[in-house]
């Protein structure tokens, strides 16, 4: 845990300087007088630490938050040398005469101790102030010139108070540990289910699973029920009931790990049964999709995390849908209009991470046309050759209703290359050795031959 909060630090502890333990459930401090020597700042706040230990050998430290947890004296910071603030706002410290052992810290000038039991002692503000010289600033107000002389001539007086005060509220602290106790084991000794079925043996099975129905549901009103009663219930605010409070949740969460253990969530369908392409977004993303008429494409814009790394990303365009794996979970959308697939590009912003998918639209539409051949030497008539009338025979009406069907291209929308025209038509009485003769170009009409030229007809050309 402190190697994940030390990111800023390339991950590396042993020259980390400042550390964020704050709201991670800690109940002790230990480890970090060994592994973060060099630390100047240490975040403990909201936490279920009882006791200041282990800070000792921060000989650097100049700032501790330890505000919001169970803190009831105040030790073991002599060794701090640097320390010049110290946050314990919220704690349980009631025996205020422990503050004289920040003496040793000469460098301290800042200290908060409101919400503690000690802050409402009788002249409490008058035997801190007296008690720490080096002070300059306690619960955020700062100490004057003649507050401290007026506290150092009462000092005396002011430890003599505090003092009775820590005995009274010590003898109140030992009565909330033994009710503390006592409803401990009484919580343990407490009856619970004992696992018997209040029905007859010769009972129907309709009845039997009414009865486990309505025993399920009583269970849950009584779950229900016991929830209510332990936060709605005062008590008084200690150490042991914010521990108390910590473990009921903590319980809770576990509990809830468990139902969610027992009941796996079933794989999510992509495709129905039919073949209908559904629209999936498990990461759940904002996106945009857009279509380009000028360039005729169909744009995505799927606002992926900034800062994740773009090998967990994972794109597949087909002509129908596209689909996207961020972290293993799937972001499917069906696009308005067939689009090509090989030509698609995905493409990443480096501003705002981003991933923008540009789809271009498949060119063409696709027609159905239905054509029927007929037999060589036009429409036979019926009656065996007679001239009358012009019926089909049975054989040609069954092929011209089974005729097969042909996808053909509409040529308004394709600009395609010719390919009837590239060689030119011979002549019915024309051979082929005439038709590229023909074709030749007559270059002897322009050049001069030679005295006793034969032009042989079947010797081809020299090129």
């Amino acid at each position: 845990m402190v190697r994940r909060r030390a990111e800023h630090n390339e991950c590396e502890i042993f020259s980390l300087e400042e550390l964020s333990l704050h709201q991670q459930d800690i109940e002790r401090m230990e480890h970090l007088d060994r592994w973060c020597r060099e630390l100047r700042i240490l975040y403990l706040q909201s936490n279920l630490i009882p006791r200041i230990e282990n800070v000792g050998r921060l000989k650097k430290l100049q700032y501790l938050n330890l505000a919001l947890n169970n803190i009831e004296v105040i030790e073991n910071l002599e060794g701090c040398e640097s320390l010049q603030k110290l946050d314990l706002t919220v704690n349980f410290v009631g025996l205020l005469s422990s503050v004289e052992s920040l003496q040793h810290n000469v460098h301290l000038t800042e200290l908060f101790l409101v919400g503690n039991p000690c802050a409402q002692f009788q002249g409490y503000r008058q035997y801190v102030v007296a008690a720490l010289p080096q002070l300059q600033w306690l619960d955020g107000t700062a100490i004057s010139r003649s507050e401290r002389i007026r506290a150092c001539q009462g000092l005396e007086e002011a430890r003599r108070r505090v003092w009775e005060q820590e005995e009274e509220y010590l003898k109140r602290r030992g009565t909330e540990k033994e009710e503390a106790l006592r409803e401990k084991g009484d919580e343990e000794r407490k009856p619970g289910f004992d696992g018997r079925w209040y029905t007859d043996i010769n009972t129907a099975a309709p009845a039997l699973v009414e009865n486990l129905e309505n025993q399920e549901n009583q269970e849950n009103l009584d779950e229900e029920r016991r929830e209510q009663e332990f936060w709605h219930t005062p008590c008084s605010f200690t150490p042991e009931s914010r521990l108390e409070a910590h473990r009921h949740l903590e319980e809770k969460k576990k509990t809830k790990e468990k139902e969610k253990e027992k009941k796996p969530k079933g794989p999510s369908r992509l495709i129905t049964a039919e073949g209908r392409v559904l629209n999936v977004n498990q990461p759940k993303l904002d996106f945009s999709l857009t279509e380009d008429e000028d360039n005729n494409t169909i744009v995505l814009d799927l606002e992926v995390y900034r800062h994740m790394d773009t090998s967990l990303i994972d794109v597949d365009v087909q002509p129908t849908y596209a689909r996207v794996t961020v972290k293993g979970k799937i972001f499917q959308m069906v696009l308005p209009a067939e689009v090509k697939a090989d030509s698609s590009t995905a493409q990443r912003s480096q501003n705002t991470g981003h991933l923008v998918l540009t789809m271009p639209r498949a060119e063409g539409e696709i027609k159905v046309t239905k054509t029927v051949s007929r037999p060589p030497g036009g429409s036979q008539t019926g009656g065996g050759g007679g001239g009358g009338g012009g019926g089909s025979l049975p054989w040609d009406s069954k092929r011209r209703h089974n005729a097969p069907e042909r996808l053909e291209v509409d040529p308004s929308k394709h600009t395609a290359v010719d390919f009837a025209n590239i060689v030119r038509p011979q002549s019915a009485g024309e051979g082929p050795l005439e038709a590229s003769r023909t074709a030749r170009p007559t270059a002897a009409a322009h050049c001069s031959f030679s005295d006793g030229f034969v032009d042989d007809p079947d010797v081809p050309p020299l090129v």
